[in-house]
């Protein structure tokens, strides 16, 4: 049976500040929770209205359907919740390709692309500041298990692009077609927000200014959804490494 302090503390967690302050996260739904128990994730807390799960007992409550919908952040309730604790970003590995957003706000784009990061190989996602909470609940259910594979930092964008020796990649509208750029194994991939792009900011620390061709005839499209972008260019970058 759920508490009134449990159930408190979960509705909280829907705020990135309470996320922080009690260092936990919350993830829903059979496939992700289980991904996430077959992981490093350190698990919290299990709350479910079936005993599917291999974890234990110790901490795992049965509830209702009835209790489940009160502490769950979906529309539609899936089986089980879980609180798992927030874990420590480890170094960054720039060996390889590096994804790299600035401003990337929408929770949906945000695991999209962890989700990309993990299907193309990548293992470290770096963003600033300002770009959605990577321990969001939209951006865990969007991921499908996925966050578990991918090393994600947040830091000062700018500050590190600045002090990095290899090729910062840039999508820009006016940047070299993609498709005739010399794509290296590794450097440092920046993909800018939703509305405005890369910012002035980051722009700055760019070197090479790649772009997505339009083949469209009339060709009035403004731009690409960025976790479509991303998805185009990791392939475009992979491509390459298998024609070596």
């Amino acid at each position: 049976m759920l508490s009134k302090n449990q159930i408190k503390l979960i509705t909280l967690l829907k705020q990135k500040k309470y996320r922080v302050k009690h260092n936990l996260f919350v993830a829903e739904g059979i496939k992700t929770i289980n991904e996430l128990l077959h992981s490093d994730f350190e698990l919290s807390h299990l709350y479910t209205t079936t005993l599917d799960f291999s974890a234990s007992d110790v901490l795992t409550t049965l509830i209702s359907e009835k209790e489940l919908k009160k502490i769950s952040f979906l529309k539609t309730p899936n089986t089980a919740l879980a609180l798992f604790k927030i874990p420590m970003p480890k170094k960054i590995d720039f060996s390889k390709l590096v994804v790299a957003l600035d401003n990337v706000k929408d929770p949906g784009n945000l695991g999209t692309i962890i989700r990309l990061c993990d299907w193309f190989g990548l293992d470290n996602l770096i963003c600033n500041l300002e770009t959605v909470d990577c321990y969001n609940p939209k951006v865990i259910q969007a991921t499908m298990g996925s966050i578990k594979r991918i090393n994600i930092t947040y830091t000062d964008l700018s500050e590190l692009l600045n002090t990095r020796h290899e090729t910062v990649f840039g999508t820009f509208m006016e940047g070299e077609n993609v498709y005739k750029s010399n794509l290296p194994e590794n450097g440092i991939l920046v993909l800018g927000n939703e509305s405005n792009g890369i910012s002035e900011d980051i722009s700055r620390t760019i070197n090479k200014k790649i772009s997505i061709p339009r083949f469209g005839n009339i060709k009035e499209t403004e731009s690409l959804n960025v976790a479509n972008a991303t998805a185009i260019l990791l392939s475009e970058f992979k491509r390459r490494i298998i024609e070596k």
